[in-house]
């Protein structure tokens, strides 16, 4: 299967469980913007899916946006594995407490936790849950020397690298992935320092930081994938769908933010994700 059958797959699953139009008005539009409203309604109709009767909870849509996003990433990584070797684990919601990078914040939570005037001054701001985790399992020296000795059990070298399942048993975070069904100024910040302080608590690589959005709206768009630095890039559940559909409505505005983010690097489709993953 291609990656492009799979994210056809993908779309008819976001639009079986998640995607609705009540009174003709797209669950990813909003409703007090007549822009976006229109902006929706030409992604849901080049999608060419049935929509689901009723829309999901806030929260609910979330969710699941999460699961099927996680599993669309899954099942086309798997398709670069001669690109990317390796044992990948893919999970929705995992603390990166659980990660060797970031293993050392578990126990500066235990110490914070008996020592109320230490937690109040550092805070708690640092632990991160991402919406979805990309991890590689570190390796076996076996798998390490399958071709030729590139290890030796008794040398005194390599003896500290966590890749190596002999130095460490914890997984490897690869990439914290932010799913956001739509995008509004609070969330766009929330990705950014979540990504932030990805960088600044690791101890080992910083880990690819992106996020994910059905947003239609590429003034909104913006707010979370104009600048550097934080964010590695953003990615539309439906980017095709969404140029042609801002191309239709006719806001000039907006098709400068969207071709401006495109041509930027700042801005591409989620058929991009799992190539970029395999850098």
């Amino acid at each position: 299967m291609s990656i492009a059958e799979l994210r056809q797959r993908y779309h008819a699953e976001i639009c079986r469980q998640i995607l609705a139009a009540p009174s003709g008005i797209p669950n990813i539009a909003d409703a007090s913007n007549k822009t976006s409203i229109k902006i929706a309604r030409g992604i849901v109709e080049r999608l060419g899916c049935p929509l689901c009767r009723t829309a999901p909870p806030a929260q609910r849509a979330g969710a699941l946006f999460e699961e099927l996003t996680s599993r669309f990433l899954e099942d086309a990584f798997r398709l670069l594995a001669h690109l990317r070797p390796g044992e990948w684990l893919f999970e929705v919601n995992r603390d990166i407490t659980s990660f060797d990078q970031y293993a050392h914040l578990a126990r500066l939570q235990d110490i914070l936790a008996g020592n109320s005037e230490l937690a109040a001054a550092l805070g708690s701001d640092y632990v991160v849950t991402p919406d979805i985790v990309v991890g590689r399992y570190p390796v076996p020296d076996a798998e390490i020397n399958r071709d030729t000795v590139v290890v030796g059990e008794q040398d005194p070298y390599c003896r500290l690298s966590p890749l190596r399942e002999r130095n460490s048993s914890s997984v490897l975070l690869h990439a914290s992935i932010s799913c956001k069904w739509t995008i509004r100024s609070d969330r766009a910040q929330n990705i950014r320092t979540e990504a932030l302080n990805l960088i600044r608590t690791r101890k080992g690589h910083v880990p690819h930081a992106v996020a994910v959005t059905a947003e239609p709206l590429p003034t909104r768009l913006a707010s979370l994938a104009l600048g550097t630095g934080d964010l590695d890039c953003v990615y539309h559940f439906a980017l095709i769908e969404l140029q042609d559909a801002v191309r239709e409505a006719g806001g000039e505005d907006q098709l400068e933010m969207l071709t401006a983010m495109v041509d930027g690097r700042r801005l591409r489709d989620i058929s991009d994700l799992p190539l970029d993953l395999a850098i």
